[in-house]
């Protein structure tokens, strides 16, 4: 049964160590005190319940202090700091482990450029397929555009129509893979480029910027060597 003592919390502990004198130490270890003292108990109070509260010793020493709960609003505050944290937590993590598997793929700074090089080969030899293709398929459209000039007032013939729209689907077609791999150009360019800042960052080495001369691949624009 909890004993809720309504008297000022000295009073309380004076009585509790003239009790301890008088007789064997058999009363409460420890009290729980709320409404700043004025209500006290060898047990949580009832009153004291969603309250601030202290635990005292039988000496009058604070064991331990609690504050009151948190609030519906505070307790959303609480759990989204706690969500911050982890998601930084994962971050750097995550981050640790591109550090560390950057290192165990460059040994020097030359592989890095070496790597580009390879990762580059490929889409460069796309860009100049594509480029040619496009600049073939122009000629064969101006073969078939010196034709349609007999035909001004008249309808072309279906053969000479169809050659013309097919040249043109090429054209597009080309054109919109040139683009793309002039992307994957760039985005490798700027892997790379981040690879080498990092690296520099990670050693304190000087990682000098890649040049075509440099890694031996062509320029953004995709034209070989």
């Amino acid at each position: 049964m909890v004993s809720v003592l309504k008297y000022p919390v000295s009073l309380i502990l004076l009585l509790v160590a003239f009790s301890t004198q008088a007789a064997a130490p058999s009363g409460p270890e420890r009290f729980y005190c709320c409404e700043g003292g004025r209500i006290c108990g060898d047990s949580m109070p009832e009153q004291c319940r969603g309250k601030a509260y202290r635990i005292l010793d039988s000496g009058g020493n604070l064991l331990k202090e609690v504050g009151p709960p948190l609030t519906a609003e505070q307790k959303a505050q609480a759990a989204a700091e706690v969500l911050r944290k982890k998601e930084l937590e994962d971050q750097a993590k995550e981050q640790r482990r591109k550090d560390q598997a950057l290192l165990d793929t460059y040994a020097t700074p030359q592989d890095i450029d070496m790597a580009q090089q390879k990762a580059e080969a490929d889409v460069n030899l796309a860009i100049q397929s594509a480029q040619n293709k496009i600049e073939d398929a122009r000629k064969r459209r101006k073969k078939f555009e010196d034709e349609a000039e007999f035909y001004k007032k008249k309808a072309l013939p279906p053969e000479l129509a169809k050659g013309m729209r097919d040249i043109d689907h090429e054209i597009k077609t080309q054109q919109e893979l040139l683009d793309v791999k002039k992307g994957d150009a760039a985005t490798i360019k700027a892997k790379y480029d981040a690879d080498r800042k990092r690296y520099s960052q990670l050693t304190g080495r000087t990682v000098a910027p890649a040049t075509p001369e440099k890694i031996g691949a062509t320029p953004a624009t995709g034209q070989p060597r």
